[in-house]
């Protein structure tokens, strides 16, 4: 009870400006007491508006009162400091250089807890009171403490900007209305305040669903991420193992080869041994036959010589040494040149299958497809090295340049037979596969097919399943001196758009956008397809009359 009774001490005696105990106490007419230096600064800042009211009841004096020491809150004073009883508050509640400080206290001031957006000051818990205890105040605007609120002063009339005109998009005071936006549409800040509240709202609720969206988009990603190396795990072992089987089959087959050929020499060797043996026997034989007959040709005894003549003088029959002939050795050699063809097979499938496999690789691609190129140069970024496959070519078909230029000949050329050849269609497809982005350009003239095609479409006579452009699996457009015609699946569009003699092609193989240009010194979209490939396309030819010709043109 003590300490509460000291607390009331304190509060009774203190300046509600300083909050300290009342120096030279002063009370001005409407009872309330102050510092006299406290009362006296705070008149002297407001002194040129003549407007002097009291700081915690805000009732208004005029004149400004006289200010007389009261010498008994005076003494009262002294004898509560002799008691020991302060009234400073705590180090913390005082406002440091980032808070916003109390209006009304001088000296050291307090934090604000509150700005009144009325009164445009900022009042610490002590000077706040009458905010909430007087009826004078109930309509104020309380607001968490803010520095700025000199921007809510006209500048120009020093009154209170309440009003927002809406004609020029800034707040304005009452006074405002009345000269340089007179006329203007107004309205208060408040219903304004309402309006963008509103449109605020919505902001905020589309913000929050594209937050929702991103969320989803970045949970996709995540689960992409793992999927990605799900699969590439999953890719690298069976590759692993795919290799595996190749290096174990080619080992085995060099171990075949091996005991083939070992077994093939022991074959050999033994042949030969045997033949050895038997001429060694025989040398053997023959030598023992030469001591005897050199043993009877000593005998003086004829009639002993003639009785041994005949047996000695028969001989065996020799061994068939015909097969054994002085000629170059040539064993094992032949099947060293059969392992080396076998070899340099592979390295050509190896070549040929490498590069379908490393753009395999490179097509994977988890993000959206990029936008698609709008300049040359940003197309000449994928442009691609294409030849064309003699092997598809139909023979009324001549090839030149390096396999990138086709024309149509009177006369058939002497290609070779071959399945992949267009027999019935003056066409030819390209050499390469066309995976991930790529852009190529034709330079033609006379008539001529632009085209894209799969790989199985029908390659024998005249029909439609052979044309580009009159199925399913293939995209044509058609170029004459004065017109273009798009074909797919046998249905043709009008395609219009400055004549030129080359054509640019993009390709987009996982997006599935295919696009024709036509290329001058600009680049114009003649057509666009979007579709979605169900397999490596090819770049192909279509040549429509005689001496019509079409090159695939090197850029880079």
């Amino acid at each position: 009870m003590a300490q509460k009774g000291d607390q009331l001490d304190r509060e009774t005696f203190s300046c509600s400006i300083c909050l300290d105990l009342l120096k030279d106490p002063v009370t001005i007419p409407c009872g309330h007491s102050y510092c006299m230096s406290c009362i006296k600064t705070h008149w002297d800042e407001v002194d040129q508006r003549k407007i002097y009211s009291c700081p915690q009841c805000r009732q208004t004096f005029a004149p400004r009162p006289v200010l007389v020491k009261s010498t008994m809150l005076a003494a009262l004073v002294e004898q509560l400091k002799k008691t020991g009883l302060q009234a400073a508050p705590a180090d913390h509640c005082y406002a440091g250089p980032e808070d916003v400080a109390c209006d009304v206290c001088t000296g050291r001031k307090l934090k604000a807890l509150k700005s009144c957006l009325v009164c445009l000051a900022s009042y610490c818990e002590k000077h706040l009171q009458p905010h909430f205890e007087s009826t004078t105040f109930k309509k104020h605007k309380l607001v968490d403490p803010s520095k700025k609120l000199q921007e809510n002063i006209c500048s120009r009339h020093d009154e209170v900007m309440k009003i927002f005109c809406r004609t020029d998009q800034q707040s304005i005071c009452y006074l405002c209305t009345m000269d340089e936006h007179k006329g203007h549409d107004t309205v208060s800040a408040a219903e304004e305040r309402t309006e963008r509240q509103r449109e605020l709202e919505v902001s905020r609720q589309n913000i929050q669903q594209r937050i929702q969206d991103r969320e989803k988009d970045v949970k996709m990603l995540q689960q992409e991420v793992k999927a990605v190396s799900r699969s590439a795990d999953k890719a690298v072992e069976d590759s692993e193992k795919i290799f595996t089987e190749l290096i174990r089959l080619i080992h085995k087959r060099s171990s075949d080869v091996k005991q083939q050929i070992r077994s093939q020499q022991e074959t050999e060797v033994s042949r030969v041994k045997e033949l050895q043996e038997k001429l060694e026997q025989e040398i053997t034989e023959l030598k023992r036959k030469d001591a005897e007959l050199k043993q009877l040709s000593h005998t003086e005894d004829h009639n002993q010589f003639l009785h041994n003549y005949p047996s000695l003088s028969q001989l065996s029959e020799p061994t068939d040494s015909s097969s054994i002939n002085i000629r170059p050795l040539r064993y094992f050699e032949d099947v060293t040149a059969a392992v080396s063809e076998l070899r340099d097979q592979l390295q050509d499938i190896l070549r040929q299958k490498w590069t379908n496999i490393s753009l395999t690789v490179t097509e994977v691609d988890v993000l959206l497809p990029q936008p698609e190129p709008k300049t040359r140069a940003e197309f000449l970024k994928y442009s691609r090295e294409i030849t064309l496959d003699p092997n598809t070519a139909n023979t009324h078909l001549l090839l030149s340049e390096g396999n990138r230029k086709a024309t149509f000949m009177s006369q058939k050329q002497s290609y070779s037979s071959h399945p992949d050849r267009f027999t019935g269609c003056c066409q030819v497809l390209s050499r390469e596969s066309l995976t991930g982005r790529c852009y190529w350009e034709v330079e033609w003239r006379g008539g001529v097919g632009v085209a894209v095609a799969y790989k199985n479409i029908s390659r024998a006579g005249d029909s439609d399943e052979c044309r580009f452009g009159r199925n399913n699996k293939s995209w044509s457009l058609n170029c004459y001196i004065n017109s273009y015609t798009f074909w797919f699946n046998n249905i043709k569009t009008p395609v219009s758009g400055p004549g030129s003699s080359r054509v640019g092609v993009y390709l987009d193989h996982r997006a599935g956008i295919l696009s024709f240009y036509s290329v001058s010194e600009t680049m114009t979209l003649l057509h666009r397809v979007q579709t979605t490939f169900t397999q490596p396309p090819y770049a192909g030819l279509r040549l429509y009359l005689y001496e019509s010709t079409a090159e695939l043109c090197k850029l880079k």
